[in-house]
């Protein structure tokens, strides 16, 4: 029996290799807002989203890093619920993201899956009407 109330998710943390890069995806292509960070002693940037944090470590060694270059939606990945869809799969492609479509997910919202400079997946996706 579990003894502790979980309130909710605080945030997510992923790993990448290039931070300069990965601040260019995250704050100026999918527009999150970078929020203060602790000085720590290893580099990184950390995002608001929603009530939510996205927080980037830089660590090229770690074991979370996805090695292929490919969109594959089975594998981990992190998804945002955006306003217009049709706008986010035009933007992304207005800066050559890569992405694949999912219009018919089972899952009851559309999907665009893409990729940061750092191979983590992304999925973007709107409730279905």
């Amino acid at each position: 029996m579990v003894t502790f109330d979980i309130i909710g998710l605080h945030h997510i943390s992923l790993s990448v290799t290039n931070l300069e890069e990965c601040k260019h995806f995250y704050g100026i292509i999918l527009g999150l807002k970078e929020i203060e960070r602790p000085n720590f002693n290893f580099n990184g940037a950390w995002y608001e989203i929603g009530d939510q944090q996205l927080h980037l470590i830089v660590h090229p060694e770690s074991n979370t890093l996805r090695k292929k270059e490919n969109v594959d939606t089975k594998d981990g990945h992190l998804a945002i619920r955006v306003k217009d869809y049709e706008a986010a799969v035009r933007h992304l492609k207005k800066h050559d993201v890569p992405l694949l479509e999912n219009l018919g997910s089972k899952s009851g919202f559309v999907q665009v899956f893409c990729l940061d400079p750092s191979n983590n997946l992304i999925e973007l996706n709107i409730e279905s009407n």
